[in-house]
């Protein structure tokens, strides 16, 4: 799993895009597989070599008996490789390393790498792709610009046939138990004419001119709770992905060969975890198979401090098989930081050869490295200990909601400038009293049980944030003042009208009995 981490961070070279018109090719391919069939359509004009050459290798048979070895749900499931044909391998650790026997040049464009998009695999020299390709699980758009998009999948029953592959149980290796399922039993090319339930899917989505922005200055993020000061001139990118390895933020060297070395940030939140419980859990899920196999090895760890945060240093050496089959040699240096709530994995990768040359790099930035405390950023944090809504709601059905609230503030809420007005003000008000409350809930039960029935309405109300589409100041204060409205109505002027109401009845009551 680490490798995963160090090969996708070190994959992000950031390049220009250019404007082009998508048109079809007549000629399809069906890739037949025990879980279903995939539909391709191609982009010949965005990529007509790797087009060609996919086209050749289907008519010449060259996919077929091959296995999808590579799985990995939310990110992408990878095939193509002439060593996973039966008989053609010793072990499957020669999965992942086999190629037609030649190499085609790279043809980047700017089509995103969303859902069902297939693109080529390739080593770390751009120009080393040859048969094997990717179909994309979930949008991975931190890979665009950086590998060969030449086709998508193009029928219902592909997509279902992807998500089937994509959520077989793999080992650690990323190789499927049942490999059988993402089998290619044979693959041919047919005309379009010949499928009748092709989806009419229109032009592929294109990136912008360059989707990474290069920051000079502080990068600060009050979605992720931090600042840091990266390299001056490196690529920095925010990574939209669910896949818990993947870091949130990367800076990347601007190297034109061979593989740049990469600064990257991942945040998780603690969940009531000490550092040392955290790193030995991330360890044991992600490192251990690794280590066991002989292809990383902790060199050393040291518990110490960074900018008055507790903080433990890993050094890391570990070797990656490229498609020639040739060793990559890397290390990898991280400092783990236990702040407030959240965990922030900052981690320095690079071959063996080039890591001393940034390793200084690495040590400043480390030394820039802030978190941004509540009095500097406008939002409560619903998984803080001292927050009484987390608390009430912790293991409850409420849970979810709560998770969409903090969504909804970063994503919503603070994308405008009344939304952060608010928050802070609210914030200073909220943390007046909700820690007290907090402590309450976790010594009284019974307590805590009427707080969260109590703030029930409350959530429910904020979720009507979640389907609003909000474009600008005038909107936020409009709907703000709405909800604000609605809640005084359902814990105000409600049970006044209530206890107004029952007063009377009790009047009429006791006339009746005199």
């Amino acid at each position: 799993m680490i490798l995963k981490l160090i090969l996708i961070t070190l994959s992000f070279l950031l390049v220009n895009f250019i404007n082009t018109t998508h048109a079809e090719s007549d000629e399809v391919v069906i890739l037949h597989t025990k879980s279903g069939n995939f539909v391709i359509e191609f982009f010949p004009e965005d990529a007509p070599n790797h087009v060609e050459n996919f086209l050749n290798l289907t008519k010449n048979g060259f996919y077929d008996r091959t296995i999808f070895h590579r799985v990995i749900k939310d990110f992408m499931i990878q095939g193509g490789d002439p060593l996973t044909k039966p008989g053609s391998y010793e072990t499957v650790s020669q999965w992942g390393t086999g190629d037609p026997g030649y190499k085609i040049k790279a043809e980047f464009n700017n089509i995103k790498h969303n859902r069902g998009i297939v693109s080529m695999a390739r080593a770390s020299d751009p120009d080393s792709a040859g048969s094997q390709f990717f179909i994309v699980h979930k949008d991975s758009n931190f890979l665009d610009g950086q590998y060969t998009v030449f086709a998508r999948l193009a029928t219902q029953e592909s997509y279902e046939t992807l998500d089937k592959i994509a959520n077989l149980t793999t080992a650690p290796n990323d190789i499927p138990f049942d490999w059988g399922e993402g089998e290619i039993l044979k693959a041919e090319v047919v005309t379009r004419s010949e499928i009748p339930d092709l989806l009419d899917l229109g032009e592929p989505e294109r990136g912008t001119e360059s989707p990474a922005q290069t920051f000079d200055e502080e990068y600060s993020s009050y979605k992720f709770g931090f600042s840091i000061i990266f390299p001056s001139g490196w690529s920095v990118q925010e990574i939209e992905n669910t896949n818990p390895v993947v870091p949130n933020v990367a800076a990347v060297e601007p190297k034109r060969d061979g593989i740049p070395s990469s600064i990257s940030v991942l945040v998780q939140n603690s969940t009531g975890r000490t550092l040392e419980q955290f790193l030995e859990q991330w360890e044991n899920q992600y490192l251990q198979s690794a280590i066991d196999r002989g292809i990383l090895v902790i060199q050393s760890k040291e518990k110490t401090s960074v900018n008055g945060f507790e903080a433990i240093i890993l050094n890391v050496n570990g070797k990656a098989v490229n498609s020639t089959g040739g060793e990559i040699k890397i290390k990898y240096k991280e400092a783990t930081i236990a702040g407030p709530d959240k965990f922030y994995k900052i981690a320095y990768t690079s071959t063996e050869e080039e890591f001393e040359k940034n390793l200084q790099n690495f040590e400043n930035t480390l030394k820039t490295f802030k978190i941004l405390s509540k009095s500097n950023n406008e939002n409560i944090d619903f998984g803080n200990g001292g927050c009484l809504i987390a608390t009430a709601t912790f293991e409850t059905e409420l849970a979810t909601q709560v998770q969409q609230l903090r969504e909804t503030r970063d994503n919503i809420l603070l994308k405008t400038e009344s939304g952060k007005s608010f928050l802070t003000q609210f914030n200073q008000l909220y943390y007046s009293f909700s820690p007290t409350i907090s402590d309450l809930e976790r010594q009284n039960p019974v307590f805590k049980e009427t707080i969260r029935i109590v703030i029930t309405p409350l959530l429910t109300s904020l979720s009507i944030l979640n389907y609003l589409d909000i474009d600008s100041e005038a909107e936020m204060v409009g709907y703000g003042i709405s909800l604000i409205v609605l809640n005084i109505g359902m814990y105000f002027v409600a049970p006044a009208v209530l206890i107004h109401k029952l007063k009377r009845t009790k009047i009429y009551v006791t006339k009746w009995y005199d």
